[in-house]
């Protein structure tokens, strides 16, 4: 059964990073306000955490989600989601995004990704054998379907967007479910970014806020993330068994649609 308009929704826009109302690209022509200077420390302090996230074998994370949605009016809407990656690398992953609207999962057992909807009881399989950092930018490119969190891979890779950052600056210190965090703000492409890496011997990022300057309303989005760096999980976390009455459809690649 091939994938139809509705069901390539249902599959594909769901599967999203974050809430996607404060991450739209920002307008042609957006002129924002002149970025304060670079710190090397604070680039240093990402190039940092980036470095240990890549030392993590096996980690569980678990994020709240809020974004916002501008009315035409301005009048502002806050939508709220959660997200669980489970990951092994190189290449075992789980990931599942919820909210009150829907839900949806990835399982890639490091041969093949199935995208799964339970609501529609619809599911697809792509073969696929890289490594989850590869894995995310052939979703994205293919599918335009995103992991969440999925920068979580890309931090300490050449694939950071580190040299596109036009402004960084320390912001302090502040507590992030009872965790004490250094607070680092970044501005690049129309977008301001701040971000709280924990302090100390493991440098999680604990919470990510984004906001689109390219709307005067400045919508944010805001995750905030636990981690769990013992997971229980065994293989058959990342094995796809197709529940009783799940209809199995073809994904079709975005340029064919």
């Amino acid at each position: 059964m091939k994938l139809g308009p509705r069901a390539a929704a249902a599959l594909a826009l769901s599967l999203v990073a974050s809430v996607v109302g404060a991450q739209q690209a920002a307008p042609a022509g957006t002129a924002p306000s002149a970025p304060n200077p670079i710190d090397p420390a604070s680039i240093q302090a990402l190039k940092d955490m980036g470095a240990y996230l890549q030392t993590l074998d096996r980690f569980q994370t678990t994020t709240s989600l809020t974004g916002e949605r501008v009315l035409k009016d301005g009048q502002k809407l806050m939508h709220m989601a959660s997200a669980k990656v489970d990951a092994q690398r190189p290449n075992k992953l789980r990931a599942r995004m919820w909210s009150a609207r829907s839900e949806r999962e990835l399982v890639y057992d490091g041969k093949t990704v199935t995208l799964y909807s339970p609501a529609q009881k619809y599911y697809s399989t792509v073969d696929f054998s890289e490594p989850v950092s590869a894995l995310i930018d052939k979703l994205e490119e293919r599918y335009a379907v995103q992991i969440p969190m999925s920068d979580l891979f890309t931090w300490g890779t050449p694939a950071a967007p580190v040299d596109a950052i036009e402004s960084a600056m320390n912001a302090g210190q502040d507590f992030v479910a009872g965790t004490l965090c250094d607070h680092y703000a970044f501005r690049q492409n129309g977008f301001d970014w701040q971000i709280w890496i924990a302090t100390g011997a493991q440098p999680l990022p604990r919470k990510v806020v984004i906001t689109n300057l390219g709307d005067e309303a400045r919508p944010q989005s805001v995750s905030v993330i636990d981690w769990n760096l013992k997971p229980a999980f065994n293989e058959s976390t990342f094995r796809f068994v197709p529940p009783k009455g799940a209809t199995r459809i073809e994904l079709i690649p975005v340029k064919a649609r």
